[in-house]
């Protein structure tokens, strides 16, 4: 079964892009090539514990077991030792991207208070676009009862896009919804 975005990047965002930016070849159209989601958790340093929620939520809203992400070094002003559990990060590809990019745009970002879209100037200046959200309860897989502490988390976007312009272009037809 294909994901219902990928079905409509197909048909309807690829001869978008092809009219708008003038590409001869369906190869050079932009396309997804990966979603990023990270949370990380300063906190876990005083209570390791905290590290199993966040990996537990990120499983439920990915669909997907994350990676425990360690510390590379020790920072004395932050009492974070070489090797401590730090956070937690999935790579989604394929049709598991899609689905998460669907909902992402569709349910979640919808349920946000004061919701007025995203900005469209959190771009890397290759086509790459990252969002950060402030809690996990946005996502409908995950219970408001089962939550002990609000976790945000950074959510990149990898396109292969050439620049800026053709990464907002792409997100846009996926309907993506930016600010005006």
């Amino acid at each position: 079964m294909k994901a219902r975005l990928r079905e409509h990047y197909v048909r309807n965002v690829v001869p978008a892009l092809m009219k708008e930016f003038g590409y001869r070849n369906v190869m050079a159209v932009p396309k997804l090539e990966k979603i990023s989601m990270n949370i990380g958790m300063g906190e876990a340093t005083q209570n390791p514990k905290l590290i199993d929620g966040a990996v537990n939520e990120l499983a439920a809203i990915c669909g997907q077991r994350p990676v425990v992400t360690k510390a590379r070094k020790s920072v004395a002003a932050f009492k974070v030792r070489t090797g401590m559990s730090i956070g937690c990060m999935v790579t989604l590809r394929g049709d598991r991207m899609y689905e998460f990019l669907d909902r992402l745009v569709n349910v979640a970002l919808p349920r946000v208070r004061d919701f007025r879209g995203v900005s469209s100037k959190s771009f890397d200046g290759r086509g790459n676009y990252t969002l950060g959200l402030k809690d996990q309860l946005i996502f409908p897989e995950i219970d408001y009862n089962k939550v002990d502490k609000l976790k945000g988390m950074n959510v990149c976007i990898t396109t292969t896009a050439k620049t800026d312009a053709e990464g907002l272009a792409l997100l846009k037809q996926l309907g993506m919804p930016f600010r005006q």
